[in-house]
């Protein structure tokens, strides 16, 4: 048996097909454009984003030879999407978790009063990276398409909403558990959608999709809608909670990171949440069919490989992206050079939208190889940032981290990374652990496994990176390089 998982990050869509033993058969990957109509804006368009579906999903199924018997989604989380109930074609475009337009709105309404209620029904804060403030920009900016919503023509959700509606032919407008905690719309306590707090950002709730569990089946996908299939969709959640699956990160305490676009630091605290303020967030890890909610802390950084992409698209300094180990392993540090990347503000710890990227430190020696080992430092000291307020005011304790996504695999990032964080940091052998952890919901909800036990034991390690321990240089060298940081940080913040 195996499972079709589909992941629809921020920058493409990848499909692999999971073996019953958690082995990868094949995979297909789908890049779709970005779009940046004014500065903090990002955009994408929802049928580019459904096109790169089927193109990712078709490679994956010709490079197979088994037939999957269910699929399982995993998804950018936030982002927010509007489209017609009955063509499902998108009057407007998506706007990404990036996007800083809501500014506003947040400090409007936290001038009203109104964050320390959201905060405690939510675990949330009044920032622009979350889904309502989203949906409360586009009834203020776009009447057109936000009429079409109140009269009940077009409904809203995020990137798994819609893509269950393309898969289903429109038969269901549904959400998991993990991805509606992160909308502002959801009272974590209760466990479904909050009549106050749609009240606040005036979002109807019958355009809203109805809340389901992570795993068992959610809809059946329409063959004439997609590919010729006929299947189950068994599981899905949001991609950073997926990743906490597919770590198998199942037991209080256990701890990952996905390094992607953003990097995303979650700890799973057991089956009731935890509020530790100091820039975290509270969110559901997953809900099971018979209602038991599973919680997590989590610290978002916003921009860590979206900075190494920045570096290729942006300057031009490499090719690929991988190329950004090989470039930065020519210099034995960074020169001094300081690279905060705050390209669309700075996320947990320190949550400012006004905060602005910058690279301080530059000389007539500095070379285009000294930037691409700032960033890579960069990455690791925005991982530590969240890990401090983890292991300090939040009270967990953290023996190693499991390191996936793609940035996993730059061997210099996680040398770094370890001596930064002073543990241990294990990468596992597949590291496309967000699609595996919607292949892991899916089977688990169709039968294709029993149960967690069965998915730990799929769990194989890579390659474990030390931290430097006892090296004394190497360790002041560490702290010498995080100080600097820090300093460079307080540079970045405000600037807007």
């Amino acid at each position: 048996m195996s499972v079709l998982a589909i992941d629809a990050g921020t920058t493409g869509v990848t499909a692999l097909v999971v073996t019953e033993d958690g082995r990868v058969d094949s995979r297909g990957y789908q890049e779709f454009p970005q779009y940046f109509p004014e500065p903090g804006w990002v955009e994408h368009d929802p049928g580019e984003i459904w096109r790169a579906t089927l193109a990712a999903c078709g490679t994956a199924l010709e490079r197979t030879g088994t037939r999957p018997t269910c699929v399982g989604i995993t998804n950018q989380r936030e982002t927010a999407v509007v489209w017609d109930s009955d063509t499902l074609a998108a009057p407007r475009p998506a706007i990404v978790w990036q996007d800083r337009r809501s500014a506003g709105i947040c400090a409007r309404l936290r001038q009203a009063g109104h964050e320390p209620r959201v905060s405690a029904l939510t675990g949330l804060r009044l920032d622009p990276y979350f889904t309502a403030t989203k949906l409360t920009w586009i009834a203020e900016n776009d009447p057109r398409s936000w009429a079409r919503v109140l009269s009940g023509e077009a409904v809203v959700g995020t990137v798994d909403s819609y893509l269950v509606a393309r898969l289903t032919g429109g038969a269901r407008h549904v959400t998991d558990a993990s991805n509606a905690s992160r909308t502002l719309l959801y009272d974590l306590e209760a466990g479904e959608w909050s009549a106050e707090l749609c009240g606040f950002f005036g979002v109807p709730r019958e355009a809203l999709p109805e809340i389901v569990p992570n795993h068992g089946v959610i809809g059946v996908t329409d063959p004439d809608a997609f590919l010729g299939l006929s299947l189950p969709i068994g599981g899905m959640a949001g991609d950073q909670q997926a990743a906490l699956f597919g770590q198998a990160c199942f037991s209080p305490g256990d701890v990952k990171c996905t390094y992607g676009t953003g990097s995303f630091v979650l700890i799973n605290t057991g089956s009731k949440p935890v509020r530790p303020g100091g820039g975290l967030l509270t969110t559901v890890a997953w809900q099971s069919p018979s209602g038991e909610i599973t919680y997590a802390l989590e610290g978002s950084i916003f921009v860590t490989g979206a900075a190494v992409q920045w570096l290729r698209d942006g300057l031009g300094l490499i090719g690929r992206a991988p190329e950004s180990e090989a470039l930065a392993r020519t210099v034995p540090d960074s020169g001094g050079v300081v690279f905060v990347p705050a390209l669309t503000g700075l996320g947990a710890p320190y949550w400012d939208p006004d905060a602005r990227g910058a690279i301080l430190g530059l000389t007539r020696g500095t070379t285009a190889a000294h930037l691409a080992r700032a960033t890579l430092e960069a990455i690791a000291f925005e991982v530590r940032d969240v890990v401090e307020v983890m292991t300090g005011s939040a009270g967990l304790r953290m023996p190693s981290l499991k390191a996936d996504g793609g940035a996993s695999g730059n061997d210099l990032l996680m040398e770094t990374q370890a001596a930064q964080l002073g543990v241990p940091v294990e990468r596992p052998a597949v590291q496309e652990t967000t699609a595996l952890g919607a292949a892991f919901l899916a089977g688990l909800g169709t039968g294709v496994w029993s149960c967690a036990d069965e998915l730990r034991e799929t769990w194989t390690l890579d390659r474990r990176f030390e931290p430097v321990g006892r090296d004394e240089k190497a360790h002041e060298a560490a702290e010498t390089a995080y100080a600097r940081w820090l300093k460079a940080v307080g540079r970045a913040r405000s600037w807007a």
